[in-house]
């Protein structure tokens, strides 16, 4: 996976624009959904008396709502539009990755292991990107940090490094 530059500000739009869409369309179809099913199977309350006991027929509502809301991200992916925003939660996704190895890599990046170097490169720069696009200006001089400490390492080593060289498949030797 290559590092792409991003437009901040139609990332940051684009990005609120799908979680806003995404909480209200989960919401209305949660209800409506909720309502339809209890309207069709559920028990027709009787005066007088207690609770009706239609829960699993709203948790049914809630889960289809949650199902239409899968089914149109997954469509919505491909779209031009979604790319930066698809794009970056992909990285996400691979940071998690890189972060439940990163001891070992950052072990074998000690050794000069060429990869674990190459690996650590990408996920910090990934992390100053991801930063950079969420404002997450609290951590981002430590990324930076570590980012500047991995240079001087590559540097002392004698070995180029590129972190466009990453591969996801790098990460099974760890």
């Amino acid at each position: 996976m290559k590092l792409v530059n991003i437009n901040k500000s139609q990332y940051r739009s684009v990005n609120n624009q799908v979680q806003i869409g995404l909480v209200a369309t989960l919401a209305i179809l949660s209800v409506i959904l909720g309502q339809l099913m209890i309207y069709f199977f559920g028990v027709k309350p009787l005066p007088g008396a207690e609770a009706t006991g239609n829960f699993h027929l709203n948790f049914t509502g809630v889960i289809l709502a949650l199902m239409v809301c899968v089914f149109l991200i997954r469509n919505l992916r491909s779209k031009p539009k979604f790319y930066e925003v698809y794009y970056v939660w992909q990285l996400k996704q691979l940071q998690n990755k890189i972060y439940r190895k990163l001891k070992s890599i950052q072990l074998a990046a000690k050794d000069n292991n060429r990869d674990a170097l190459v690996i650590l490169s990408f996920y910090y720069q990934s992390l100053a990107l991801v930063y950079e696009l969420d404002n997450n200006t609290l951590t981002i001089s430590n990324v930076n940090n570590e980012l500047d400490k991995l240079q001087k390492c590559i540097d002392a080593a004698g070995i180029s490094v590129d972190a466009d060289e990453f591969t996801p498949d790098m990460l099974q030797a760890f």
